[in-house]
């Protein structure tokens, strides 16, 4: 009953976060504005860490030419999930699948030095997947999603210390939205998988490495890498138990063979460098799913796409509520008055189904003495407060990220 009552396809709708259209296609989502806010504020939160990591945010092409899929080994490997090919002025193109091409061509384009490594390269890049019908679930199983996705090009003795770095923002960003729980496993080479048998040991054991240094407990989970790399996938529970994918790390040495993606050495030689892919977050629509049912919607304040919500009882405080909402906004607090022509209570309730963290109630007592009525979406009844006392303490909320 409760895992019914978090399912994220229903709050998705009673809070009017998203939708999916026949008329657009099955698994692809329309943001709606609430929902569109959160995301906004995850992503900025986001770049905002990253860029304090030392990573550079990119952007690349949504589709590219078939041929640098062929090479890759994606067209090979990953057949089944790829949309057909177009074709433009007779030559085929396909939408990405991955944003990790773009990135090697960027790294491609000028010639670096062991000195210049490691290079962090992050981009929130949207990719297509042809996921079979009977499969979509939601947010949580699409065919077009955003990767929280970055790559790092960095040389063979940087692979333990740069893969640390990357557990490490990825156990960060698991506890700033309130996942405690979750369980680590490395998978290991599949049965189709490109690259040598030697390199597969090589990167699974650096994966290996890290976790035992960390003293991080793991399972092996045989067989799950990626066709060019084995990785450690975190797996996060939220409040019910339920495990989501989550973060994800893979060391790959194949896709810098297969594109001669190079450095020049100490020993003025070219040296093929080891790239690092990984996301801290999944995909934003799957962890977005995973944020709503581990919250049951009523996201931390700072994630709310209206924190506080001013109800006024009757028509004639109507322009003190408004006056109080310009204060909260000054204050960078999202606010809206409800000023309908409805009941108190029905406005109350209504606000709570919202999830809403803050109600403020005015009335003749408020507007007397320039004060407010806090109320929770718990439904605590805080009372009379001034102001000043609530914006402090919203302030408070946002600042702690809860």
């Amino acid at each position: 009953a409760e895992a019914a009552k978090r399912d994220h396809r229903k709050l998705g709708k009673e809070l009017d976060l998203f939708s999916i259209h026949e008329e657009i296609g099955p698994g692809l989502i329309c943001w709606h504005p609430k929902g569109a806010l959160i995301r906004q504020i995850i992503e900025d939160f986001w770049k905002a860490e990253h860029i304090k990591r030392g990573y550079d945010i990119i952007y690349t092409p949504h589709i590219a030419k078939l041929d640098l899929w062929k090479t890759s080994g994606h067209w090979d490997f990953y057949r089944d999930y790829l949309y057909s090919p177009m074709e433009v002025e007779g030559q085929q193109y396909i939408i990405r699948p991955m944003n990790c091409l773009g990135h090697i061509m960027i790294y491609k384009s000028q010639l670096h030095s062991y000195r210049d490594l490691p290079l962090r390269y992050a981009e929130l890049g949207t990719v297509y997947r042809y996921e079979r019908t009977g499969v979509l679930h939601g947010l949580a199983r699409v065919r077009g999603f955003t990767q929280d996705d970055a790559h790092i090009f960095c040389r063979s003795d940087q692979i333990e210390a740069e893969v640390m770095g990357v557990v490490e923002l990825a156990r960060f960003m698991m506890s700033t939205f309130g996942f405690g729980d979750y369980e680590l496993l490395l998978s290991t080479r599949p049965e189709k998988y490109a690259g040598t048998i030697e390199m597969w040991e090589e990167a699974t054991e650096s994966l290996r490495q890290v976790l035992e240094k960390l003293k991080l407990p793991y399972k092996v989970d045989p067989g799950e890498g990626v066709f060019y790399g084995p990785k450690i996938d975190i797996k996060l529970r939220d409040a019910l138990g339920h495990t989501w994918q989550g973060p994800t790390i893979q060391v790959d040495f194949n896709l810098p063979q297969r594109f001669k993606v190079c450095y020049i050495g100490a020993d003025g030689l070219e040296h093929n460098v080891t790239m690092i892919h990984r996301t801290v977050l999944g995909s934003m629509e799957r962890f977005l799913a995973c944020l709503i049912e581990h919250y049951g919607g009523a996201f931390p304040v700072w994630l709310s796409p209206v924190q506080t919500i001013i109800i006024p009882i009757a028509d004639r405080h109507i322009d003190y509520a408004h006056q109080m909402r310009n204060e909260l906004k000054e204050e960078g607090i999202r606010t809206q008055v409800d000023d309908r022509s409805e009941r108190m209570n029905l406005k109350i309730r209504e606000a709570q189904l919202n999830k809403i963290p803050y109600m403020l109630i005015v009335g003749d007592n408020e507007v007397a003495s320039s004060n407010v009525s806090l109320r929770l979406r718990s439904g605590e009844d805080i009372g009379l407060q001034t102001i000043s006392k609530v914006k402090a303490k919203i302030r408070r909320d946002i600042e702690a990220k809860c």
